[in-house]
């Protein structure tokens, strides 16, 4: 690896969170996660299968999908001169992420609930799975918040952690559109009804792939928290609550949010996160946000800078 090529995917990792605060995610049927997503939709019909291959179909569609999408930012972080790299690395980038739009998908939530319960319902169906047609407006919050804490992982953390580690290799931008390809696949086939045959591979594969950047948000949170006088809370109701929702990756996240912000999360019938009568959503919400600016920010920083002393240490010791 050559020292000037992991000073640049430094570069290019902070320049690419500058876009996403400055544009965020334009609205347009050829953004990639958008084609992504008509490509996933395209194969992923389990009527179109027989039960019995289902998975094997799923299988196979998942190797060719996250080839397919990574295969373009591959060939341009592999074979473009580094100045284009370094003014089209970070637009490409944060295709495979989305910070400002996370925000403002939940805090659009917390501002339709200002017209009544039902827009609230409506504009939280953008964000969650669940059925909001009952939900009162204390649960719209909680999922639009839930949403926004485990997305921490998945939609921050954990492609700029695949970025960064795989920099190391020259693969960073495809180790970020992979993860965002298999990533993409859970959230529209990993669901436990018909699609269940289908989606088990994509299932599996963000589990597998967010398990560790799950960890690594979760630590970033403590160390946040620590700085609020409230890392002992966040750690207690992680300990407790963090296997309440399904999956091992979201909740122990989803947990130290809650303990942190000193909040609940609730899903009715389905778990509870977080202590009761602490701190109501509706004045415990910004604290979610600026804690998840803050580990975006200190992750990145770390990412970065890990990337910038490996070059300075090949560099100075001629490894």
């Amino acid at each position: 690896m050559v020292p000037t090529d992991l000073i640049l995917a430094g570069a290019v990792l902070f320049l690419a969170l500058a876009v996403d605060r400055l544009i965020g995610d334009p609205h347009s049927a050829f953004h990639p996660v958008a084609l992504l997503g008509r490509f996933i939709g395209w194969w992923g019909q389990p009527a179109r299968y027989s039960p019995r291959i289902q998975r094997a179909v799923g299988i196979f569609f998942w190797l060719v999908t996250v080839c397919l999408f990574a295969l373009p930012f591959f060939l341009f972080g592999n074979y473009t001169p580094r100045l284009v790299f370094l003014i089209g690395a970070p637009f490409l980038l944060k295709c495979c992420f989305a910070w400002r739009s996370l925000e403002e998908h939940a805090l659009g939530v917390v501002a339709a609930l200002e017209n009544g319960v039902d827009a609230g319902r409506e504009r939280v169906k953008r964000m969650v799975s669940r059925e909001t047609a009952q939900l009162d407006a204390g649960h719209i919050r909680s999922a639009a918040y839930e949403s926004m804490a485990e997305n921490l992982t998945d939609s921050i953390v954990s492609p700029l952690f695949y970025f960064a580690l795989l920099s190391l290799f020259g693969l960073g931008l495809a180790g970020a559109a992979v993860f965002r390809a298999a990533n993409t696949m859970d959230a529209m086939l990993g669901y436990r009804d018909e699609r269940a045959r289908l989606g088990w591979c994509s299932a599996r594969m963000d589990d597998i792939l967010n398990y560790i950047p799950a960890r690594i948000t979760t630590f970033f949170l403590l160390a946040y928290f620590l700085t609020k006088g409230t890392a002992a809370r966040a750690w207690r109701v992680m300990r407790r609550d963090g296997k309440k929702r399904p999956g091992f990756n979201g909740g122990i996240v989803m947990a130290a949010m809650a303990g942190g912000c000193r909040i609940q999360f609730e899903k009715p019938g389905v778990y509870t996160i977080g202590d009761g009568g602490e701190q109501s959503l509706e004045d415990g919400g910004p604290a979610i946000v600026r804690a998840l600016r803050a580990v975006t920010l200190a992750f990145a920083a770390i990412a970065a800078g890990t990337l910038i002393l490996l070059a300075w240490l090949i560099y100075s010791t001629g490894i």
